[in-house]
């Protein structure tokens, strides 16, 4: 993919997220694609490989937000690798509110999420 590819790839994955469109965000993964969220047990987060785990971790997110947006701070492609910078606000249905900043660093193969990794920086 060109950079030009790729961050229009990144503004689709981003527009999905905004609908909270998990069929189309999982869409974008490859099949044994991997999301590898920032929290979790392990010092690397929670990794979710292929598309039933990475649809059962959105499906759960979004079950449990009354509202969860992320806006883009900033982008940038290096080769096969993208680097988004974002602010991520929540509530959840326990009426708890999230406030973190994060990166997201994504590994792309034949115009698919190969991973998806995550970073965050808990605001407050």
């Amino acid at each position: 993919m060109t950079e030009q590819e790729t961050f229009a790839l990144l503004e689709e994955i981003g527009a999905a997220f905004a609908r909270h469109d998990v069929g189309a965000m999982v869409g974008y993964f490859a099949k044994q694609g991997a999301f590898v969220n920032a929290v979790g047990p392990d010092p690397f987060g929670t990794r979710y490989e292929g598309h039933d785990e990475i649809r059962s971790y959105f499906d759960n997110l979004f079950a449990a937000t009354e509202e969860v947006s992320w806006d883009k701070l900033d982008a940038r492609v290096v080769g096969d690798k993208a680097y988004t910078e974002w602010h991520r606000r929540a509530t959840l249905k326990s009426g708890e509110k999230q406030d973190w900043l994060g990166v997201d660093v994504y590994t792309f193969g034949e115009g698919e999420i190969l991973k998806k990794d995550t970073y965050i920086k808990v605001v407050g």
